[in-house]
């Protein structure tokens, strides 16, 4: 089959289309015809070797998290989905590898894909779906009439998030460039904090829950934005002791991390503030929940363009660039 292959760990550097094999089917997995794979920030940054730490991949590497296609083959103990459905999931951590012709894929991480949703748009949502649900759902516990601040809101993940708060009836804040004012409000924002000419830190007060997507300087001046018993969920890091017991990492990295978010565990703790960092999982489960509110019409797939399997490499290059706004997809069949 084609893929695109990263050989080393590498800024910027260009994937490599190559021939590989077809992957082996485990007994709980089932194979997918990838018809569109979408491109995230997480697939360039563990190009770049940002993640060798907590998730030390085997070089060469075909990668690839978002995934929509067809069911052509199964395991022995998967059950649940027969040949020739349509479906789609976010891959499971080391068995990635959507920039492809064929992917491997958990029953347990697969969903069928939404009634009246393309490959494509299916393919924009697995990734940032579940994060925003198991950010805003999961760990923030989000209620109606409850204040998020959702940074970044016409990004992948700010799409989604704006949409799925607004569902639940919170009150959204979110930050944007003048050009992406119109498209939040039309998600649903209350609040737009245009960067460019306004400080967030000087507009907000009084959050329940701030999803954090930036650097460590804004991280900071989220915590002053809650008020308190307010929880700060970042998926930018610094990850803290709770996560690295979570993948089993070595003691050394676990370390790391609890010194990596000490400063600011410390912060959140004297305002009577709770921090996490989330590492999304894959959780065909959810994403079946997330397939109802799309097909409810709660929640649209928001897309900036669609690429060629042929461009992959410009495509994460858009991705990288921060341009954006909403998903970028890759069309494979």
């Amino acid at each position: 089959m084609k893929a695109f292959v990263a050989d080393r760990y590498e800024k910027k550097s260009a994937l490599r289309l190559a021939d590989m094999p077809v992957p082996a089917l485990r007994d709980d997995e089932v194979l997918i015809e990838v018809h569109a794979a979408g491109v995230n920030q997480l697939d360039f940054k563990l190009r770049d070797g940002e993640f060798k730490l907590i998730l030390p991949y085997r070089l060469p590497l075909i990668l690839g998290h978002d995934v929509a296609g067809v069911v052509v083959k199964a395991g022995p103990q998967a059950r649940k989905f027969k040949l020739g459905d349509e479906v789609y999931a976010r891959l499971d951590d080391f068995r990635i590898g959507s920039f492809a012709e064929f992917v491997p894929v958990r029953e347990s991480s697969l969903a069928l894909k939404p009634r009246g949703l393309t490959m494509e748009e299916a393919a924009s949502i697995p990734l940032v779906g579940l994060t925003a649900w198991q950010a805003l759902i999961e760990r923030a516990q989000l209620k109606s009439g409850q204040k998020v601040f959702i940074q970044a809101g016409s990004g992948g993940v700010g799409t989604f998030a704006i949409q799925l708060a607004k569902h639940l009836g919170a009150s959204v804040a979110t930050t944007t460039s003048t050009a992406n004012v119109a498209l939040v409000k039309r998600l649903g924002a209350d609040v737009v904090v245009d960067y460019k000419t306004q400080d967030f830190g000087e507009v907000l007060r009084d959050y329940d829950v701030v999803l954090n997507s930036q650097d460590g300087k804004t991280l900071d001046k989220s915590l002053r934005v809650l008020k308190r018993g307010g929880k700060l969920i970042s998926i930018s890091g610094p990850p803290d002791p709770a996560f690295g017991e979570r993948i089993g990492a070595p003691g050394l990295v676990r370390l790391v991390m609890r010194l990596l978010s000490a400063g600011v565990r410390r912060k959140a703790r004297r305002r009577g503030l709770g921090y996490a960092f989330l590492f999304m999982q894959a959780n065909g489960a959810q994403l079946h929940e997330i397939s109802r509110l799309i097909e409810d019409g709660a929640i649209r797939p928001v897309i900036d363009q669609v690429f060629p399997f042929a461009s992959t490499n410009e495509a994460l290059n858009y991705v990288e660039s921060g341009r954006a706004k909403g998903k970028v997809v890759i069309k494979v069949k």
